[in-house]
């Protein structure tokens, strides 16, 4: 049996699927007011050959709350961000990543007592 492994060196870089910084920027500050409110306190990002994932979570040994997917391949069809709820549901895809992150901004409005 012959086992062979995808070239190590500078030249030899798989292809990855990544958050470029103004993505990541837009994630981050959604993620840091959540963390002011008590609603997360930690995150994942992964990086693989066909969809980048931000994965929030509410204590570190849990599994993901939310997982914000960026897919490059559905950019032309649905959109290639989507929130993902812990339960496996499409929350919510779309075309611009700010949009998509509203269904995640609903939960910081609270009803406050007077």
């Amino acid at each position: 049996m012959v086992m062979q492994f995808p070239p190590i060196g500078p030249g030899a870089r798989a292809e990855q699927v990544a958050f470029d910084r103004r993505e990541l920027g837009v994630i981050l500050t959604l993620y840091g007011r959540m963390v002011a409110a008590g609603e997360w306190r930690d995150y994942g990002i992964s990086h693989l050959s066909d969809v980048a994932v931000f994965a929030v979570f509410r204590r570190t040994a849990e599994h993901p709350l939310y997982r914000i997917e960026k897919r490059p391949r559905l950019r032309d069809k649905q959109g290639m961000y989507a929130v993902i709820g812990m339960d496996g549901q499409i929350l919510k895809r779309g075309h611009d990543l700010k949009t998509v992150l509203r269904v995640l901004e609903r939960k910081l409005i609270r009803a406050v007592d007077l």
